[in-house]
């Protein structure tokens, strides 16, 4: 039950996150929101003691590395994204992450994933090719806006499996406090004058801190928590879960149906590296035997 509230909640989380950033961008410019998003999050999690404990000193450049693919980079495309690109389509095409989570694992573990993992994140794939094509097919800035979300997509797929290691020896709330930090300075160049010309309204104020709170800090420690269980393929699919969220936006029929392609796609890549993981022991211990022998 814990695993799949850590896979779930944040998947509903990002679903609304994404209607919060079109919100703060009637206020401020697309790197402020991702300057104050991060700086929100970042104070946010400084409340929470268990954040300040010390980490491994030589996991530090990796901690660095996370702060830039998983905060920095993707929370800068997805606002400039949204200028071009409905908040719900945004949220509906992060169910590509899953697929470049696992096949960075691949790489990484010289291994590809079980046969039943492997269809599920096909068709994760194909329900994210059908997301975006009304929006490729519109040419101009629309696609330019799917390209910035699919670069962010595997941003992602890169840092969920960076994260594993680093959660596994430090623990989830110290190793995102920092990676914070880092996305902190690398975004205030450009984000912070941006937040001081703000337009500010009660509404994108409001947004914006469920946005750094939510979306930025507690999303992400139970993605990172998620990340040291159960594996990088098995958290990512909480991008499967991320609802369609609607700012009197349009989105298109094909649209829709690519998403429900994917969440369909989650409970098969979730199924299968549970039955994969539980097979596992049980191999090893058949094989036992032989090898004393």
């Amino acid at each position: 039950m814990i695993d799949w509230l850590l896979i779930v909640l944040p998947g509903v989380i990002w679903g609304a996150s994404f209607l919060f950033i079109a919100e703060g961008l009637t206020a401020v410019a697309p790197d402020g929101v991702t300057f104050l998003r991060i700086l929100i999050g970042f104070l946010t999690l400084s409340l929470v003691p268990g954040a300040r404990q010390p980490i491994v000193r030589s996991d530090w450049k990796r901690v660095a590395a996370l702060g830039l693919l998983w905060f920095a980079f993707p929370m800068s495309m997805f606002p400039h994204a949204e200028q071009w690109i409905s908040s719900a389509l945004t949220g509906m095409l992060n169910g590509t992450v899953p697929l470049f989570a696992t096949a960075v694992a691949a790489v990484l573990h010289r291994r590809w994933p079980p046969g039943m993992v492997a269809v599920g994140i096909a068709a994760g794939l194909f329900g994210g090719v059908l997301m975006a094509w009304p929006g490729l097919g519109a040419g101009g800035n629309s696609a330019l806006g799917i390209v910035l979300v699919i670069a962010a997509c595997i941003s992602y797929g890169f840092a969920v499996n960076l994260a594993r290691p680093l959660q596994q020896r430090n623990g989830a709330l110290p190793v995102v406090w920092r990676a914070l930090m880092v996305a902190l300075i690398l975004t205030a160049p450009l984000g912070l004058p941006r937040a001081l010309h703000g337009h500010w309204t009660p509404r994108a104020v409001l947004s914006l801190l469920a946005l750094g709170a939510l979306g930025t800090c507690v999303a992400n420690v139970m993605t990172t928590i998620a990340a040291g269980r159960l594996g990088a393929t098995s958290a990512s699919v909480s991008a499967y879960f991320i609802p369609v969220v609607v700012r009197n936006e349009h989105v298109a029929m094909l649209s829709l149906i690519g998403g429900a392609i994917s969440l369909v796609a989650a409970w098969v890549v979730r199924w299968a590296s549970m039955r994969a993981a539980a097979a596992a022991p049980a191999a090893v211990a058949a094989t036992a035997p032989l090898a004393a022998k």
